[in-house]
């Protein structure tokens, strides 16, 4: 039987059924997390196997974040009618079958389109693991359960750029997806013999599948143009053009729907409007980082893939130390200035990787930078997510944080897809290190003037988190793609959820 969102979770982190429900979850999430992270380190392999030009690397990126940006709402939408383990362990068994398709490809288009099957598992999985969690336990454990989820996931994410980077030097790129295979086969039974079913009884209404074809088209398209800006292919502006269109549509169907995906009106907090502008600066430039570097660093550098895929774990466990403690001093002090610090640090530490060229000495030349972008991003994530949700009513947490995830995973696509095209990379620009050498030294004061921006748009504008506002639930976050997600904040949560 389903339990509706009226209903008393009983779980207790300490039972056997809680640590059964905490592992699926953490599985779960962390085959979306992992390959997030991981692909990056694959593509030079994967472009030499496949003969693959650097558009469709950048579409091996891409076409996963166009379905996973464009339907991460809806996804969760489905697990809240429906159930939120039916439609995660849907989310598991698709994203794996997306995976084993990756892994089997024989050539980059069959790939690329594996990948977008890929992002829309993720969008299905994503929101579900952490909803369980939200919707399985007692209010009195929910903050320890979340806690929990949140390090075993960061814990995950730090060791998986190693292992990707081990499994592309050892077994092959293929590896990488065909991992998430018996990740799945283990995490789906589990799923369905210890997570109990849980539901919002209360949900009602259609689903906003047209808001959601129209978001994911729009991404598609304007993505294709930006990659396909420098072939002079007539069909680019003729796809810029539907792009543009597909946005307007979008936002027109939002407007007139009586229960549309993305409210119109929770844009009408300008709190909400400028932290989500500070969001896009923030994750565009974090897009196009770590796409470029993951080559510099093999192309130019002349890095294994284990190197490649090791070199930034500074950064990583950075964020799995510090991020609850950016968290609680920002509610000391308020967001402003993380906000503005956070993104000027991460702009000094992409500066210095233009000291990372041939040959580049992993101590003098990488770590300084990848040091000095980790604190950076350690600063800037919590208040992020804490700003986000304060910016809103308590009912709206869960949807603020939604939008605010799909905005940040839609600014990283852009990146990739623009920042070729801006520093002038050829098709083949990745084979060749002189030529990849010079486009990384011009992106990367393109990516640090983003950043800027988003800290001068802080400052400018975030003041205090007001008082009762919701906070965080996910106290870790080590993801470089996007911030955390939150569960929505239903009536039956206690007080002690509200401050954890």
């Amino acid at each position: 039987m389903a339990v509706t969102a009226r209903e008393a979770p009983a779980i207790r982190v300490r039972s056997r059924q809680g640590r059964w429900v905490l592992l699926t979850t953490v599985l779960g999430s962390s085959m979306a997390l992992l390959d997030s992270t991981v692909v990056n380190v694959a593509l030079p392999r994967i472009g030499r196997d496949l003969d693959a030009s650097l558009a469709a690397l950048q579409w091996t990126v891409n076409a996963y974040m166009v379905t996973l940006a464009g339907l991460i709402l809806l996804g969760g939408a489905l697990g809240d009618r429906f159930g939120r383990r039916k439609i995660f362990v849907l989310g598991v068994v698709w994203f794996a079958t997306a995976s084993l398709l990756c892994g089997l490809a024989p050539s980059s288009g069959v790939l690329i389109a594996a990948r977008a099957l890929q992002g829309i598992g993720g969008a299905l999985l994503t929101p579900g693991s952490l909803a369980i969690i939200q919707a399985s336990f007692h209010p009195d454990d929910r903050a320890r359960a979340v806690g929990l989820w949140s390090g075993f996931g960061g814990i995950g994410a730090a060791v998986g750029p190693f292992v990707g980077g081990w499994l592309v030097d050892g077994p092959g790129w293929r590896w990488v997806f065909l991992l998430n295979v018996p990740l799945a086969l283990l995490c789906a039974p589990i799923a369905l013999r210890h997570v109990p079913e849980s539901a919002d009884g209360g949900g009602h209404g259609r689903f906003d599948v047209l808001g959601a074809a129209l978001g994911a088209l729009a991404l598609a398209l304007v993505t294709y143009a930006l990659i396909e800006a420098a072939s002079g292919s007539p069909a680019v502006p003729v796809t810029a053009v539907a792009g543009v269109a597909a946005g307007i549509a979008f936002v027109y169907v939002e407007k007139h729907r009586s229960d549309p995906m993305v409210p119109p009106d929770i844009f009408t907090s300008r709190h909400f409007t400028v932290i989500n502008l500070v969001t896009l600066c923030i994750y565009a430039a974090f897009g196009g980082f770590f796409f470029l570097t993951a080559l510099q660093l093999q192309v130019v550098a002349g890095y294994s893939p284990l190197r490649a895929g090791t070199a930034l774990l500074p950064a990583t466990l950075l964020m799995l130390v510090g991020s609850a403690r950016s968290g609680a001093l920002a509610e000391r002090i308020g967001p402003r200035i993380p906000l503005t610090v956070g993104p000027l640090l991460c702009a000094a530490g992409m500066l210095l990787m233009l000291r990372v060229g041939k040959n580049a000495s992993y101590m003098t030349d990488v770590l300084p930078a990848v040091v000095v972008m980790g604190a950076g991003m350690v600063a800037l994530v919590a208040p992020l997510t804490a700003t986000v949700l304060a910016s809103v009513d308590t009912a709206r947490a869960g949807l603020a944080s939604g939008i605010n995830n799909a905005a940040a995973r839609a600014a990283g696509l852009f990146a990739v897809a623009a920042l070729p095209l801006l520093t002038g990379m050829g098709p083949e620009a990745y084979r060749s290190a002189d030529a990849f050498d010079a486009a990384f030294r011009r992106a990367m004061p393109l990516c640090a003037g983003v950043l800027v921006a988003g800290a001068v748009l802080a400052f400018a504008t975030v003041r205090r988190l007001r008082a009762g506002c919701p906070h965080p639930e996910c106290r870790t976050n080590v993801s470089v793609t996007a911030p955390p997600l939150e569960p929505p904040r239903g009536t039956g949560t206690s007080s002690a959820d509200r401050t954890s």
